[in-house]
């Protein structure tokens, strides 16, 4: 039975996932694996391929063979270089960045919106705003003395609203009716 070291496809349609397998040469591609030994994903930048390196070394030891692929991928982490004795054994492969914790992202958000100015809302409405504009850069304005004119001062508008005497009285008379119709204990 030859042993390869091959690739076996998961993922969407056009999200493709790949875990690295030892298998049976005469399986299918994606049928039962002897072991997994890794996993690659061609769509993050860069590219995800983590491979564990002792089981590597072991499989290469005993004669697996890998699919061109596979070479290609354990040429950028260094194994087949080490299993060959080949220089180059570092490899080439670019670290992914740190992705931040869920809660750990979640609490410097809050953090940051508690730092949010306290005087109420944060967009001050028309007025507000043109106050405070007018405290912060006063604007001097010079007008001559002698073209000054009086300002006229305006009467003072009272609103009276006439009694209806009529509505007034039949309301009265409709409480009153309604209390002598009522039964008291």
């Amino acid at each position: 039975m030859s042993v390869k070291i091959k690739l076996m496809r998961l993922g969407k349609i056009r999200t493709p996932h790949f875990r690295i397998v030892i298998a049976d040469s005469r399986s299918a591609r994606n049928s039962k694996a002897i072991e997994e030994i890794g996993r690659y994903s061609p769509a993050s930048e860069p590219s995800l391929i983590e491979v564990n390196s002792e089981r590597v070394q072991y499989w290469l030891g005993v004669g697996a063979q890998p699919t061109e692929a596979v070479t290609a991928l354990l040429k950028i982490t260094g194994d087949y270089q080490k299993a060959n004795g080949l220089p180059g054994s570092e490899g080439t492969l670019k670290s992914q960045p740190v992705r931040v914790d869920k809660r750990v992202a979640y609490e410097a958000a809050v953090k940051e919106a508690m730092n949010e100015p306290a005087d109420g809302a944060t967009t001050l409405k028309k007025k507000a705003a043109e106050k405070l504009a007018a405290k912060a850069a006063p604007v001097v304005e010079e007008t001559p003395v002698a073209e000054a004119a009086p300002v006229a001062e305006a009467a003072p508008v009272v609103e009276q609203t006439p009694a209806a005497p009529e509505e007034v009285s039949q309301v009265e008379v409709v409480a009153e009716a309604s209390a002598e119709e009522t039964p008291q204990a």
